[in-house]
């Protein structure tokens, strides 16, 4: 049931990260532990995970609540909250900043990961391998053809193409940045350049008939990456 979850362990004390993050492997789950918040950011924008673990008590400029938040800001990922204050407040703020879910030290090892399996099915509808027809609004991605028909139109795309095109609708309404998106369509951050997706991209844009200058399906967000809209967002506000 886990094996396709990628998270990001965001905790600064060793001993526990090492005992659930041991746990949390052995049961499947694919997990990247870091020690601070700029670390943590720093993962996050380079690399493709599923869920974000996070420790409210870090060392360092960044605390979990400026984590949390600044993650919010980038990205609709889930993420838990986990602490060791007890105070309603402290739970709620985190909550507030854009948190899904929190977990009171000490956790179970068990609990965190029912929540965690939780927390991905609600943002991805599945955990494992995904549908073989995928719909965004007009668009729709046969990933067993490797077909992409709008408005039931088909759109030529090559391999690269369409991988790149079926990320964006998978995660649709989520940023992802370029490295994600290297790594999503070619398994690898390092296999290409950042530009060759700006350059897919615009192409994929033509195929869809998408305006270059006002692009209303995908949009990029700026310093950022690109994002799949939404149905009835028109791209307003964005390059």
């Amino acid at each position: 049931m886990t094996s396709a979850i990628r998270a990001l362990f965001v905790e600064d004390d060793d001993r526990l990260a090492r005992f659930t993050a041991e746990y949390l492997e052995q049961r499947g789950v694919r997990v990247t532990h870091v020690r601070n918040g700029e670390r943590a950011l720093a993962e996050q924008a380079k690399a493709v995970f599923d869920i974000v673990v996070l420790d409210v008590m870090l060392p360092g400029a960044r605390d979990g609540f400026d984590v949390c938040r600044t993650l919010r800001q980038r990205t609709s990922i889930p993420i838990i909250v986990v602490t060791a204050r007890t105070e309603e407040s402290d739970r709620v703020l985190g909550l507030e900043l854009g948190a899904d879910d929190y977990l009171v030290k000490p956790f179970s090892p068990r609990e965190l990961l029912a929540r965690l399996q939780a927390l991905v099915r609600r943002a991805t509808g599945k955990v494992g391998p995904g549908p073989e027809v995928l719909r965004a609004g007009r668009i729709v991605v046969d990933v067993a053809a490797m077909r992409v028909t709008i408005d039931g139109a088909d759109v030529s795309l090559t391999t690269g193409e369409f991988q790149l095109l079926r990320a964006l609708v998978e995660r649709r309404g989520r940023v992802l940045s370029r490295e994600q998106l290297l790594e999503l369509a070619s398994g690898s951050s390092d296999e290409a350049f950042d530009r060759s997706v700006d350059v897919r991209i615009s192409r994929i844009r033509q195929k869809l008939g998408d305006d270059p200058k006002q692009p209303r399906i995908i949009r990029t967000i700026r310093g950022l990456g690109y994002m799949l809209a939404d149905d009835g967002d028109d791209g307003s506000g964005h390059e």
